[in-house]
């Protein structure tokens, strides 16, 4: 019989790798509509319009991921964690494999944005359900006292899928000339998905259930329809949650997705260069990750860690201007304190978010909090930052920034009102 150490280790390791996989397909898509396709799925003129559209694209996935989050979180909470998260990352993985076979504009005309957006959908779908149930396969499964650290697995497959998927864009911009990258390079990570996906499944189809599921169906029958559940009794909670989440959404697609086009098409940076300082700099996120969990189990708790975070997001969106215009080391400087001060608004969510819920609906509830906030601080974040950029330089992104920051900020105070004080401590239900 398996010991709890093997489960939980087993546990840990399907969080993680299910969800660096997930992320990887979502950031390949991010990074390849930064560099490449405005100019490919868009008809010919401004390539500022172009980059315009391109972000569009990207908000498609995040109004999809609430629309995932109730599928998957009502099959989640109704049969169990390990079938759904299967799920999701299969329905993640076909649609991030085939875009690498779709035809161009200037092949296909408009059917080509089209499908584009319609696999962009398929993205958001799939990875709706899969945070959600990643952090219930890493908290339900932790010891006491470590549930701000287990939660940290699935936050921890966001710094991992991003330096997979930029350090492959990284190497196809060093072998490859521009236009070869611009004809076909830009497939091939899409490619690659299909065989990252088949080693998340034979890690995931080897998992039991969740204790804390497993408990909570002895003491009753799941519930008909979670998501009215949640809306009937649970409101407080999914307002506070999502709001609170918001600003990590922000902080990290203007830092990864929204700087890349800027810096490398507005400021004159290379894309090589860029990448090359994003990759360091997301490293200082993930140690943000691990010691704002770490603070979240042994100092203090997971909402006021995740409130520091938000301090620190608001007082570097000041930072913005001047330092992107100071050459590499001032990008590197900002990327890495942002990136860093995110990494504190971001890894206690997988101990936060499941908290504020019973393990009754408790997929439904963490799964609709985090990816409505992405919709909210994520899905447009690129649009709007390049729009105000476009008319008045950094320095608005900046206070669109720090404004994300402050509206988690005022949701994380008046979320006092709604936890209970084990789960404002531990999360627990």
């Amino acid at each position: 019989m398996e010991t709890d150490r093997a489960r939980q280790r087993r546990a840990l390791w399907a969080s993680f790798v299910g969800t660096g996989i997930e992320f990887y397909d979502f950031y390949i898509y991010a990074t390849a509509a930064s560099l490449v396709f405005g100019q490919i799925f868009f008809p010919p003129g401004d390539p500022g319009l172009q980059q315009l559209a391109s972000f569009a694209t990207l908000a498609v996935a995040f109004f999809a991921r609430p629309v995932g989050a109730a599928v998957f979180g009502h099959y989640g909470d109704r049969i169990g964690r390990k079938a759904t998260l299967v799920a999701s990352l299969l329905t993640m993985g076909l649609s991030t494999t085939l875009v690498a076979f779709l035809p161009t504009y200037a092949m296909a005309g408009w059917i080509a944005p089209f499908a584009l957006c319609v696999l962009r959908f398929g993205q958001g779908f799939g990875l709706g359900g899969e945070w959600g149930g990643a952090a219930l396969l890493a908290v339900e499964n932790s010891p006491p006292g470590w549930r701000a650290r287990f939660g940290t697995a699935p936050q921890m497959g966001a710094p991992a899928g991003f330096l997979v998927a930029n350090g492959l864009f990284l190497l196809l911009g060093l072998w490859l000339t521009p236009q070869e990258f611009a004809d076909w390079g830009w497939r091939i990570p899409f490619l690659l998905s299909a065989a990252l996906v088949a080693v998340g499944l034979w890690i995931r189809l080897k998992l039991g259930e969740t204790p804390e599921f497993q408990a909570a169906l002895e003491e009753a029958p799941p519930p008909k329809v979670p998501l009215g559940e949640v809306l009937r009794n649970h409101r407080g909670p999914l307002i506070a949650g999502t709001i609170g989440a918001v600003c990590c959404f922000a902080t990290y697609y203007i830092a990864t997705a929204f700087l890349l086009g800027w810096g490398t098409k507005s400021l004159g940076y290379a894309m090589q260069d860029f990448l090359g300082v994003q990759l360091v700099a997301i490293l200082f996120m993930a140690a943000g990750i691990y010691l704002s969990a770490w603070a979240a189990d042994v100092h203090f708790d997971p909402r006021r860690v995740l409130a520091g975070g938000c301090v620190g997001v608001m007082l570097l969106g000041f930072l913005i201007a001047p330092l992107m215009a100071g050459g590499l080391a001032g990008v590197f400087l900002f990327l890495s304190l942002l990136l860093f001060a995110m990494g504190f608004a971001y890894g206690p969510l997988g101990a936060w978010l499941p908290g504020l819920f019973p393990p009754r609906v408790r997929y439904t509830g963490a799964s609709m909090t985090f990816n409505i906030a992405g919709v909210i601080g994520g899905g447009l974040t690129p649009l709007i930052a390049q729009a105000l950029a476009l008319q008045g330089g950094l320095a608005p992104v900046g206070w669109y920034l720090s404004l994300a920051g402050a509206l988690s900020l005022a949701a994380l105070i008046w979320a006092r009102r709604t936890e209970t004080p084990a789960a404002a401590v531990i999360g627990l239900p």
